[in-house]
């Protein structure tokens, strides 16, 4: 079959064939060996001539373990050879405990391709593919099969997966039947079932970043107005003497500041209306007493303007304000254990806008507005429920929360993000990824309670955005350049990996690659990863549905894997037309056609009249011979008729018990046979007057009104 090495260029061998043409065509893509003394190196036939076989080098073997790339080139004497069993598990692996079945090889049938689950699950993985080739389907069997290997039982594995469809939960909702120590949990925003859980992340637990994130800042103005709201609610939750004496002290500078200025009485107290109205306390609110020498005051009678343009008590309160200013107060610490609810902070930054530095600038105003207005919608939306907790809790705490399904640990943890908007969802993924990775980097020991973050639609995401210009970094890049040493893994899958951050691909170490037709994406994929071959790109184009390339440091080198179709299998299945559009009907019934009786000649809404087939054959017959300039004969629509002028409608129901919008007709509805022609000869001679121009509707209408 395989004759001498004729020559070698670069990485490719020209190798003469001693086979006929049909034996040749089963070559393509067969792996073989150069065999020499102490050297035996891997080859990939990768085209076939008449003549010439041409197999590029692909790695070596030493002492039966396969190692991908080559030093030294086959010798010209090399013995050349189809690869052995033995060779041929090394590179597709053994299953084993320390391996996972990926699928089934598409070149050697029957031969298994088995991943190392250090060198798949230890990196970052990335899954692309068109929409239908097969990437939802791929990821639930990769879990399934993680979980159903006998030789290992996952029980401490933490996968989440961040659903944008809600389409895993068939997968992984029967996870308990391969081992009762597996449980799955799914939280949602929208519970339908007992077994639901409400998404929830306790606003106390996050970060200035997260607020940043989750406000959309897009100025660097914004980070101070959200620092300073933080420590000011972080204070004043305790509500104790400290706060309140905080809230007082805050208040004051903003009042006297006011006071003092060089604007008009009138302007100085509407100035300070509005302060108190959104910021007051008891010692500071309209109807607060102020006590004077031998008679008392409220707190907006101080204000009031005298006939000389003056605050009539105007030394009373201005000494009753300087009373309640503390410089002290200002290096107040914050509570470590604060907790503190989404409006608390909205109260605080209240109270932030009236600081000093902050009054008087109106562009911090406008920057600031902006936050209000969307901290105000996200409370007062169902996204503010998210946020929502009873009480405090720490980060482990909640940690440990979200893995606990009822008393048992869960394996895999299903977030739906389905009734979410794309922004909101964004954020979430972003503050549960951002928790996540604190948690990790300030355990005790790392990398002891590993995290899988399996992202669905990750270019919603993991995209490029404004979070490194002004927070200095973004998640998802620093997790993929710093995670796996702390044991947080991404997991990311799209369609579209052109639109997804280059730093977060070029840090993942293993592929899946379905289906990829789009040039932008295949060009992209080939310049981010450098070690791809222009092999692995041609495969990938012509791959069948739930089939993939895959390569990376879990693979000996890259294959065409079949994918195993999950069981169950997620909701992921395309939307069946034919089935939606077909009725069935009884052998030899018509169909019931409804013709809508448009509003073309008076303002009120006509009903629906509903006619069999035949009978609407018959008035498009009558329509045709009034457009040819034929008399019209009512004869034969009469005839469908009874004496009484109602139709004789044929009693055919069509089955719809797969349509939502119909319910079953009891009875067609019947109406009066000449109003019935006349609307539906206005409604044909309508459309042909428009068209041809030659027949004037109204006057069609009126002759056969006539007639009847």
């Amino acid at each position: 079959m395989f004759g001498k090495i004729m020559f070698i260029t670069e990485n490719v061998a020209h190798v003469e064939t001693t086979s006929t043409a049909e034996e040749l065509g089963d070559l393509m893509n067969v792996h073989v060996v150069f065999e020499a003394p102490d050297q035996r190196i891997l080859g990939e036939v990768e085209e076939v001539d008449a003549g010439t076989i041409k197999i590029r080098f692909l790695g070596e073997f030493h002492d039966d373990k396969y190692v991908s790339g080559v030093i030294r080139k086959p010798v010209l004497s090399s013995k050349i050879r189809t690869i052995n069993d033995q060779e041929l598990n090394a590179i597709v692996g053994v299953y084993d405990g320390t391996t996972f079945k990926v699928g089934e090889s598409s070149i050697y049938k029957g031969y298994q391709v088995c991943g190392d689950i250090n060198n798949l699950f230890a990196n970052h993985m990335a899954v692309f593919g068109n929409t239908g080739s097969g990437k939802s389907c791929g990821v639930a069997r990769i879990v399934q099969n993680i979980f159903s290997n006998p030789n290992l039982i996952s029980y401490n594995a933490n996968i989440f997966i961040f659903d944008a469809y809600g389409e895993y939960r068939t997968a992984f909702c029967e996870l308990d039947k391969l081992n009762r120590a597996y449980s799955y949990k799914f939280i949602t925003t929208n519970m339908q079932e007992e077994t639901d859980f409400p998404l929830n992340i306790p606003f106390h637990l996050l970060s200035l970043d997260d607020l940043t994130v989750m406000l959309q800042a897009d100025k660097h103005s914004q980070i101070p107005i959200l620092e300073r709201a933080l420590k000011l609610t972080r204070i004043f939750c305790k509500n104790d003497e400290v706060a309140e004496r905080y809230k007082n002290h805050l208040i004051a500078k903003a009042l006297i500041a006011i006071l003092y200025s060089n604007q008009i009485t009138a302007n100085k107290k509407n100035e300070i209306f509005k302060i108190l109205e959104v910021c007051h306390t008891k010692d500071f609110d309209f109807d607060s007493t102020i006590q004077g020498l031998g008679y008392t005051r409220s707190l907006s009678e101080c204000f009031e303007i005298d006939s000389n343009g003056n605050f009539g008590e105007s030394v009373l309160i201005t000494d009753y304000i300087l009373s309640h200013i503390d410089e002290d107060l200002e290096m107040t610490e914050e509570p470590k254990d604060a907790f503190y609810s989404m409006r608390d902070f909205a109260n605080a930054l209240e109270f932030t806008l009236i600081s000093e530095g902050f009054q008087n600038n109106e562009q911090l105003y406008d920057d600031s507005m902006l936050l209000k207005v969307r901290l105000n919608s996200i409370i007062n939306s169902k996204i503010g429920d998210i946020y929502k907790a009873d009480q405090y809790i720490t980060l482990n705490q909640f940690i440990r929360k979200l893995v606990d399904n009822r008393g048992k640990k869960a394996q895999v943890i299903n977030i739906n993000l389905e009734d979410i908007d794309d922004t909101q969802a964004k954020i979430i993924v972003k503050i549960m990824a951002r928790i996540f990775f604190e948690f990790c980097k300030t355990a005790k020991q790392r990398a002891t309670m590993p995290f899988h973050l399996f992202l669905e639609e990750a270019h919603r995401y993991v995209n490029k955005d404004s979070d490194v210009y002004l927070i200095g970094y973004n998640i998802f890049e620093r997790i993929a350049k710093e995670g796996r040493k702390y044991g947080v893994l991404l997991n990311i899958i799209s369609q579209r990996p052109v639109e997804i951050s280059e730093t977060v691909i070029a840090q993942c170490s293993n592929f899946l690659i379905f289906k990829m037709t789009h040039p932008k994406d295949i060009e992209y994929i080939r310049t981010m990863l450098p070690n791809i071959s222009q092999d692995v790109i041609e495969k990938q184009k012509v791959l069948q549905p739930g089939n993939c390339v895959g390569f990376g440091q879990a693979f000996k080198l890259a294959m065409v894997i079949k994918m195993e179709m999950p069981n169950p299998a997620p909701n992921s299945n395309s939307c069946n037309v034919n089935k939606c559009w077909g009725i069935e009907l009884n052998e030899g019934a018509e169909l019931e056609v409804p013709i809508e009786k448009p509003n073309l000649m008076e303002e009120k809404k006509l009903p629906t009249a509903f006619v069999s087939q035949q009978m609407a054959d018959r008035l498009n017959a009558s329509n045709q011979g009034l457009q040819n300039g034929q008399p019209l004969n009512l004869s034969d629509i009469m005839s469908s008729t009874n004496m009484n002028g109602s139709v004789i409608a044929e009693q055919v129901t069509p089955d719809t018990n797969n349509n939502v919008f119909f319910s079953n007709q009891a009875e067609a509805p019947v109406e009066n046979a000449n109003n019935m022609v006349s609307e539906t000869l206005e409604q044909d001679e309508l459309v042909t007057a428009a068209q041809q121009q030659t027949i004037a509707p109204t006057n069609i209408i009126q002759d056969i009104n006539n007639n009847n």
